[in-house]
This record gives C-alpha cells, structure tokens and sequence, in this order.
C-alpha cells in the first residue's frame, strides 16, 4: 500500500522550515529596537550581520557586541465549519548573537559573527485536528562568519566573508488523520537530522555621500541544506502488510533562498538618526522539496512549496538623549512568502505589522547595556493548505489563524 497515507510529503519540509515559512529578525538589539534596520548605520559590530563594509568606519579599535532575546509566540487555529479549535504551547526561545570587530588599519578592519536568523519551537495538543500536518517541532539554525571591511575611501568602502551554516531540527506528526495500533493510539513518525551544514556568502558596500548620510547594500547569498542522514521513527504501527513503516534514515536536500537589502540613514538636528531598510528575500528558490527514503518500502516524494518572493519594509528613528542614554523605535511590515493553498500550520505566519522600541545605556567609556522589544501582529487569516492527499485524494486542511509574538531582548556592547 505505497500509496498510504504517509507519503512522507510533509516529514521534512515542515522539519526544516527555518528555510521556508518563518523568519527570526533578531540579530541586533541596537538593529531591532530601530525595527531592525541596519544596513546603513555605524554603531557597532552589528554590522558583522547587516552591512560588514561599515565596519572599517567605526572609531573603536576593538568592538564586541553579544546579546539574547526572549521569544513568546502564540498561535490560535480554529475551523469555524466543524467548530475544532487548538492552541500552540511555544516555550520560550532564544535567539543569539555574538559580534566582533578589530581594526587591524586605518582602511581594515576584520570582523566575526556568530547568530541564529532562523530558529523556533512549536506544540500543538496530542491528536489536534492537524496532527497529521505537525504535532510539534523544534528546529535551529547557526550562522558563523568571518568578516573584513575594507575602507577604499572616505566616501566608499566594501566588505564581506564566507559564511558557514549549521541547522539541526526534530519534527513529529501522525501518520494519517484516523490510523492507530490495537490500543487505540495514533500512529506517528518523528524525523530528526543534526549536524547539517552548508557554506554560503555575505557582500556588501557603504557609500557615504555626506557626513550625515549613508546608503549601504548587503546580499547574502542562498545556502544549500543537504541532510544526508537524518532518521524518520515511527510509533503505534499496526502489524500490517499495508503498513510497511519501519525506522528508516532520509536524505533531503533544502535551498535557503539569497536575500538583498538596500537601505540608507540620515543625522539630523544633532541627535536625531533615521534610517529605512528594504529587504527582499528570493523564497521563488523554494519550489519543492524532494525526500529520498532509504527503505524501498516507502515511496521517495515530492513536496511542492512554490513560495513567492517577499519583502520587509522597515523604518527606525534614534534620539541621542544624553551623552548615557540613548532612545529608538521603529517598524517594519513584513510580506509573507506563503501562496494561497499553501498554508501549513507548522509555520502559520501571515503578512505581519511590527512595533519595537528600546535603548542604549553608557556605563562609563567602554561598555554599553543595549535592551530592545518586538511586538509582532500577524495579519489574521483563513487559509488552507491543499496538497495533503490520502489514497491520492486531495484532502485540504483549513481554518482561521491568529499568530502574535512579543520579543524582549538585552545585550552588552564593549569598546575599546
């Protein structure tokens, strides 16, 4: 019965979908409480993450920055024709960064970064009314890259550096909306792959027209994610000749789609910085999926995501308050990359506002207490996901979900 349920369509696209549906803007909380924008400001060596050729341009010989955020997310499914309803259980994550730069000349300067962009953990209720799409998962992800800034003059300066990837996941779901064991217990896999890696590359420029105005470009380059020996576990599988699931390992291979941001900052009124980012993220990489099933018994398969390209809109304001404190905010929209039809519950994100705020404080020449928050409002939406088949039967899996998050983050910054 190769065409049961299984099919395995949706085992690793959901377990690895730090590549496809969900995003974590988190990599700086001096960026962030400025709605993550960057791109065009000099600050720190946080801009290891959004713009390395500005690194050659900061005073400090030696600057290091480090910093944690705690995510509380919240996701709330209801199907208003069969009245079922769930709630996620996300524990907290914490996404985090660890940036540094040293300025070996006057026109380098050599930077690294350590961050997790993508990274998050969701639980639904056992045997919710979408266990077979996903019951939970848990999955991670971590940029190391080495950094150098050239500066070529005082106007203009380019930098960039490898960047290696290291992603990890644990995902479970039922096997079918109805099977179970003799004891009444739903049949389910869980599929777990660690230590996938791949290389990839950061680009980018400054160019400094003005002494108060910057304009800055970054293009990260896409990742390619092979997991070559991932394992798939199956449990509560009747003893049937029609159901042949045995504990199998998996081979998958995932494109992390190139991401482009241009963006510029202006100084004014002595203390007063803005500053605009857009980003554009090239999820049209992600077509499909294609699963390779080292049992024979189970049919390879391919899952068709057909993500759309998107885009994030973001806008920051900094006040310099005193020589200790310093205020920002700011807001970005962020475009969802998910078609119509394709809406899964693992990663129900929608088009979403975000709000965030937060400060610097100097204590004393050399170090500095950054603090940011986030609130981020997902547009509701129904939606469905229509490429779920039992017994080559398409059978669409709708509802209407509300997803929220709020995001407080703390980091130091040191200087020399």
């Amino acid at each position: 019965m190769k065409k049961f349920t299984f099919f395995a369509v949706f085992v690793f696209s959901m377990a690895v979908t730090y590549a496809g549906g969900y995003r974590v803007s988190l990599q700086g909380q001096k960026a962030l409480a400025m709605g993550h924008t960057g791109v065009a400001v000099i600050n720190s060596s946080e801009s290891v993450f959004f713009n390395p050729a500005a690194l050659v341009y900061l005073e400090d010989r030696l600057n290091i920055s480090a910093g944690v955020s705690g995510v509380f997310s919240n996701i709330a499914y209801q199907d208003t024709e069969t009245g079922a309803n769930a709630r996620s259980d996300s524990p907290m994550g914490t996404p985090l960064y660890l940036y540094a730069s040293y300025k070996a000349t006057d026109w380098l300067t050599v930077g690294l970064g350590v961050y997790t962009p993508f990274g998050s953990e969701v639980k639904y209720e056992d045997d919710w009314a979408g266990s077979h799409l996903v019951n939970n998962i848990d999955l991670m992800a971590i940029y190391i890259q080495p950094t150098v800034s050239v500066k070529l003059s005082d106007m203009w300066s380019i930098g960039g550096g490898p960047i290696y990837a290291i992603g990890a996941v644990k995902f479970n779901r039922n096997l079918n909306r109805t099977l179970t064991d003799l004891d009444g217990n739903r049949s389910n896999v869980t599929v777990e792959a660690t230590g996938i890696s791949s290389w990839g590359w950061v680009a980018s420029t400054l160019f400094t027209p003005a002494d108060n105005f910057h304009i800055g470009f970054t293009y990260r380059s896409k990742i390619e994610l092979d997991a070559d020996d991932g394992t798939a576990t199956f449990q509560n599988i009747p003893n049937s000749p029609l159901t042949p699931f045995k504990d199998t390992s998996i081979k998958a291979g995932l494109p992390m789609p190139a991401e482009m941001t241009v963006g510029l900052s202006y100084d004014f009124l002595d203390k007063w910085t803005f500053a605009f980012d857009f980003n554009r993220s090239f999820w049209d990489a992600y077509k499909s999926l294609d699963i390779d099933f080292a049992d024979p018994n189970i049919p390879d398969s391919e899952n068709a995501r057909n993500y759309k390209n998107s885009s994030v809109y973001r806008f920051g304001l900094q006040y310099d308050v005193t020589q200790m404190f310093t205020l920002r905010a700011g807001y970005y929209l962020d475009e969802s990359p998910v078609r119509r039809g394709y809406f899964a519950p693992e990663t129900p994100r929608n088009d979403s506002n975000n709000f965030t705020a937060g400060l610097t404080v100097n204590i004393g020449s050399h170090l500095q207490v950054d603090a940011s928050f986030l609130y981020s409002h997902f547009k509701e939406v129904d939606a469905s996901y229509d490429y779920y088949f039992e017994n080559d039967v398409a059978v669409p899996f709708k509802g209407t979900y509300k997803t929220n998050a709020f995001v407080p983050g703390l980091g130091l910054t040191y200087k020399l």
